[in-house]
């Protein structure tokens, strides 16, 4: 089993509720511990527990984490429609200050794999706080802007790397210190959810129903069956990309993703936050290219399972 600890900013893109519903289900994964970050008042704490509570993990153990950025936020975190994407949470479920901190050296010290999924302050603030600890464990980190994305998919910029310049120096930080992999943008773009995967994911249990209505909300409220009509390389239903659930891949060492060292600098420019191509850089394991039609089926597979009978 590869143990896995998620640092996630769920409630803000669907795709971190994607992540955790595979960790769940994915073979061979052991899910020991889930924090966030950029949380307001616990909010997000409270929806990992009732993800959880959907597919009966009320066992693992979840620590609100950071509601700030070290470097000051690039825009609001906001939590978009919760009474639509959320509606059974109420009451957000903040921790004691410091126990996300400590709940990640619980699962450094357990051995587990730390997925960044969202902005990269409590790794940041571990580091700082506990020199060291996370030198020798093994991260990976969704985020960090290399190079543009391939012909025939959407042309975004470093601007539109989220988890990074809401933290820039949570991230140069990280980067510098820990050594983690990472996962671009530009990869990440490779792998969608479609709404022809919205029938086996009704079908599974209640976990999978969950992600199933926030795809389709996202889908319509963010316009992207046209996004994905104007790219040749993506599909005409397209209702989001999986940018967290392919970071839990790299840390699974799924075989559809490859990954290799290039040697990478930081450049900052006017507060954002880069990592181009350097001969002279740090050697740096990245996310280069992926498989994302079979990566898509591995995900449905494991998270559109069999509905739990009661």
């Amino acid at each position: 089993m590869t143990r896995i600890h998620l640092d996630t900013d769920i409630a803000g893109d669907t795709d971190d509720l994607c992540a955790l519903a595979m960790v769940l289900n994915w073979p061979g994964a052991e899910l020991v511990g889930v924090t966030t970050t950029s949380d307001q008042a616990g909010f997000r704490a409270a929806c990992v527990h009732a993800a959880l509570r959907l597919a009966g993990r009320d066992d693992v153990p979840v620590a609100a984490g950071a509601d700030g950025s070290l470097s000051g936020y690039y825009m609001h975190p906001g939590i978009p429609a919760p009474e639509r994407y959320w509606p059974t949470v109420k009451d957000p479920a903040p921790s004691t200050p410091g126990a996300a901190l400590d709940l990640l050296a619980v699962s450094v010290k357990a051995g587990a794999v730390i997925v960044a999924i969202g902005p990269w302050t409590n790794l940041a603030l571990l580091e700082i706080v506990r020199p060291g600890l996370l030198a020798h464990t093994r991260i990976v980190a969704m985020g960090g802007y290399i190079e543009a994305p391939e012909p025939g998919l959407p042309q975004w910029s470093h601007d539109v790397d989220y988890n990074v310049q809401q933290d820039t120096l949570a991230a140069r930080i990280v980067w510098e210190r820990c050594h983690p992999i990472l996962v671009p943008l530009n990869v990440c773009l490779e792998t969608t959810l479609r709404a022809e995967h919205l029938p086996a994911l009704r079908r599974g249990n209640a976990l999978a129903q969950l992600v199933a209505e926030q795809g389709k909300i996202h889908g319509a409220d963010d316009d992207m069956f046209t996004l994905g009509r104007a790219h040749s390389r993506l599909p005409n239903d397209l209702l989001n990309f999986q940018y967290d659930p392919l970071a839990c891949a790299v840390a699974l060492e799924w075989d559809g993703v490859r990954v290799e060292t290039l040697k990478l600098s930081t450049k900052l420019q006017e507060g954002m936050l880069t990592f181009p191509r350097d001969p002279e850089g740090r050697r740096t394991r990245v996310a280069v290219a992926v498989d994302g039609p079979r990566f898509e089926q591995a995900w449905l597979a494991a998270v559109g399972g069999p509905r739990v009978k009661k």
